[in-house]
């Protein structure tokens, strides 16, 4: 692919979004919904070949500026997995948004093109001003979503959700300001290793970092998401878990690889932030009292283990980081996407409300079971092979960090095991349900609506257990074929341990006119 293409990656969606705005048709709609983030997913597994086949580093300078003044894109093995992963479970996503009928709200498919572009531009630009501004474009458009879906509760939480992040974006901001004060650049290939010789590089590096880590869900910064995220709709619930918080989660690895270049010094206090987020995480998700909101504490685990990679900082951690972002992207999308389709047949995703579904739905039964074995680490699941190459990278590590981490990932892991078995005894075996309801609460609220009884002619449609069970099986052949994906996040590692291709392609000069 010619590198001068890469920002068309980041503005056909945005170009997109203005056309869908303006011209009606819901076939049109529904074939650039999906045929987008498609487009996407195809353009990264391409890009990713690419890469893997000798050409390490594509950068594109946007108006042909001279590099270290224009706007950086620039695609990677990282950045390639990236576009790949995230634009092909957008997909299955959507898929499931034509089946609950949510894209038929106004203005939702020019509202996801939107999300798309900035998703795209966040992970090929190699600016960390741009990066701030397409995670915004990112946002404007989540505000409307998590607004237009769910039940009443949408409310509330979309005042939390904007607060969050606009606080956030604030500090963000500030240590974007901190850093071009500092070091007199923002571009990324120009920082290399600049924050290991001036604390005030660090400072404003570790401000951004900061600000990104709110935005992934880590503690002690997490309460904003079990608490927003659960008020929308599975279906967006879904996107925001695939593309929000990872894309978060990418722009650390990236940041703290080239400009830190994966420094010890931090250790304590980054082992510090992982480790709690993997215990809170999986302890808190016994408070879960319906199925999204359990699934979101362990996105908050989740963080955890996949910031591991960045806390250790060796080549073996930092691979193990990124399969497992790959899993949790997987197996979190499936159990989310699962869940909506148990709310739109069932009325309601509670736990008090849903009871003996393994009689009534064994399709759903298999995609839960398999979904929380992976969560928990078991085989056969993606997250056995994810939780393994962690453990194993820790113990390369100093004896207390190996004796700490791995004591930590097995306690929490047996405590996510208790806290997901109560969550499939509430739902899958007690009593038989008797009453259920009926009405959708994805786009209405369902709690207005009494009760009646289950007939036993109501199934949840195999159609709607489809993209859940499509995510299920990419994050099963993570477990059949693990050396694939290790050996991508391999390739990807090389380049955050010595960006020097990456700096190179991107300032051909090696430094700033």
């Amino acid at each position: 692919m010619n590198a001068a293409l890469l920002p068309l990656i980041a503005a056909v969606p945005l170009l997109l979004a203005g056309v869908t705005a303006l011209v009606p048709g819901r076939l049109l709609h529904r074939l650039i919904l999906l045929g987008t983030p498609l487009t996407t997913g195809l353009i990264g597994i391409w890009l990713l070949l690419q890469h893997l086949g000798g050409t390490p580093v594509l950068a594109a300078q946007v108006g042909g500026f001279v590099p270290g003044i224009s706007i950086p894109f620039v695609s990677d093995t990282l950045a390639a997995g990236m576009l790949a992963v995230t634009g092909l479970t957008t997909v299955i996503v959507l898929w499931f948004s034509i089946r609950s009928t949510e894209d038929t709200l106004a203005f939702f498919t020019p509202l996801v093109l939107v999300l798309v572009g900035g998703v795209n531009g966040a992970i090929l630009t190699g600016d960390i001003f741009n990066l701030f501004v397409f995670v915004e474009v990112m946002l404007l458009p989540s505000y409307a979503l998590l607004a237009m879906t769910g039940t009443w509760r949408r409310l509330g939480v979309g005042r939390l959700f904007l607060t969050v992040n606009l606080v956030t974006s604030s500090v963000f901001l500030i240590g974007i300001a901190l850093l071009y004060a500092a070091a007199g650049a923002v571009n990324i290939a120009a920082l290399h290793g600049a924050a290991t010789d001036d604390p005030r590089v660090a400072l404003g590096a570790g401000t951004v970092l900061l600000a990104l880590t709110i935005k992934a869900g880590a503690v002690p910064v997490h309460g904003w998401l079990p608490r927003a995220y659960p008020g929308t709709s599975a279906m967006v619930m879904a996107l925001f878990a695939g593309l929000h918080s990872k894309v978060a989660l990418y722009a650390i690895y990236r940041i703290y690889s080239v400009v830190f270049e994966g420094t010890q010094r931090w250790i304590p206090i980054l082992l510090t932030v992982v480790l709690l987020s993997i215990l809170v995480g999986s302890w808190a998700t016994f408070s879960g009292n319906t199925i999204r909101r359990a699934i979101a504490f362990q996105m908050v685990a989740g963080v955890g283990y996949i910031l591991l990679g960045v806390a250790l900082s060796t080549a073996a951690a930092l691979a193990a980081g990124l399969v497992y972002l790959v899993h949790h992207i997987l197996t979190v999308g499936a159990l989310l996407l699962a869940s909506g389709a148990v709310e739109k047949t069932y009325g309601t995703a509670h736990l008090i409300r849903l009871s003996n579904l393994l009689r009534r739905e064994k399709a759903l039964a298999w995609i839960f079971g398999l979904g929380l074995l992976s969560l928990v680490g078991f085989p056969p699941s993606s997250g056995f092979w994810g939780k393994v190459a962690l453990v194993l990278a820790a113990a390369e590590s100093e004896p207390l960090v190996a004796w700490l981490t791995i004591g930590t990932i097995i306690i929490a892991s047996i405590i996510s095991l208790m806290a997901l078995q109560r969550l499939w005894h509430e739902v899958f075996w007690g009593p038989k349900m008797e009453l259920y309801r009926p009405a959708d609460p994805l786009l209405h609220d369902g709690d207005a609506k009494r009760p009646v009884p289950l007939q036993d002619w109501v199934r949840i449609p195999f159609a709607d257990l489809m993209p859940a069970a499509t995510m299920l099986g990419l994050a099963l052949l993570v477990f059949v074929l693990p050396g694939p994906f290790f050996d991508v996040a391999a390739s990807a590692v090389v380049g955050l341990l010595d960006p020097s291709a990456y700096v190179q392609a991107v300032l051909p000069q090696g430094a700033l006119p």
